[in-house]
């Protein structure tokens, strides 16, 4: 029990009794007088240290019980208090769900399986790839029918150059419109009409047989395919120029078309060669190529010989459909 007493009036005293757990406050008549109160002296501190002068008198029994039932007041403060300390430091005993023990695993297994999916797309898209690609060969392999009115380029088999033209005259031999091999497959230059002779009932979308005499025309200047005497500049065999227009024509824009193998028609995977009419040259190309014009173009000529590097092939174009003959 602790008891405080404060001075407030010299008629009242209050003095406050704290036991553990509660708290009273009880206000009592003070006893002493405002004229004894002047005559006290001011309290002094007790020096710090054992005291000397304190009775060494056993304590009442009442005090002693009060300290008894403090300390075991205490005591059980203590008990409650660890009781419930130990209450909320025990480890719990609450299983989370399975998914939360082992998200990481199930984590894992999912990013297992997203690769395996994205491993099987790519190679059924491969594969899909695969089969469009061997499809379209084998539709090209059938091969597609050339007929009048296709616009096309012809590729020198050998050297995998385009048939090209431009308006760049020679500076010898004829000076007509110059004929080269261009490297380059994405060149407008290089597109060609074929064209039936003026004379014959052929009509666009008929298909054309081999041995038959086609002109072919320059699509961007209109001029047509020709060759002559003259000799070519680099190597000196027939020269081979683009001459005339649509209203101009002669025999020296006819070539007779030949078939490779056993084709009977012309289609787009059979290896051809174009013999000129006039001449007998076979249009021919070879890997010389000119320093200053037409610099880094090959030489387009004629040649009276059949050789293996006077081979062409139809290779970009459009391709008109065969008409139906009814």
């Amino acid at each position: 029990i602790l008891i405080w007493r404060s001075y407030q009036s010299p008629k009242t005293v209050n003095i406050k009794v704290q036991t553990l757990g509660t708290k009273k406050e009880k206000e009592i008549p003070n006893p002493i007088r405002s004229s004894d109160l002047e005559s006290v002296p001011d309290p002094k501190l007790a020096p710090s240290g054992p005291p000397h002068s304190l009775s060494r008198r056993k304590p009442s029994s009442s005090n002693s019980n009060s300290n008894s039932n403090s300390n075991s007041n205490s005591q059980t403060l203590n008990s409650e208090t660890n009781r419930i300390v130990n209450k909320h430091s025990r480890p719990s005993r609450f299983n989370p769900p399975f998914y939360q023990q082992n998200c990481f695993f199930i984590l894992l297994l999912l990013m297992a399986l997203s690769c395996f999916a994205l491993a099987v797309f790519i190679f059924l898209g491969f594969d899909f790839n695969s089969a469009s690609h061997s499809s379209a060969s084998a539709a090209a392999s059938e091969g597609v029918e050339i007929t009048y009115g296709t616009v096309l380029k012809l590729m020198h088999e050998k050297t995998k150059v385009r048939l090209h033209s431009h308006e760049v005259p020679y500076g010898s031999g004829s000076g007509q419109q110059s004929v080269t091999g261009f490297p380059v497959v994405d060149d407008s230059n290089s597109y060609w009409i074929v064209r039936p002779q003026p004379e014959t009932s052929a009509k666009q979308g008929d298909v054309i047989k081999s041995g038959t005499i086609i002109r072919l025309q320059h699509m961007r200047t209109q001029r047509w395919l020709h060759s002559h005497l003259y000799a070519s500049p680099i190597s000196g065999n027939l020269e081979v120029s683009c001459f005339g227009g649509n209203t101009e024509s002669d025999t020296g824009d006819y070539w007779s078309l030949l078939i490779e193998g056993s084709g009977k028609t012309w289609k787009q995977d059979q290896r051809i060669r174009l013999q000129h009419v006039d001449t007998g040259g076979y249009l021919h190309s070879h890997d010389k190529k000119y320093t200053r014009i037409a610099g880094g173009q090959q030489e387009v000529c004629g040649v009276r010989e059949k050789r293996a590097d006077n081979v062409w092939l139809a290779a970009e174009g459009v391709y008109l459909p065969v008409t139906e003959s009814k």
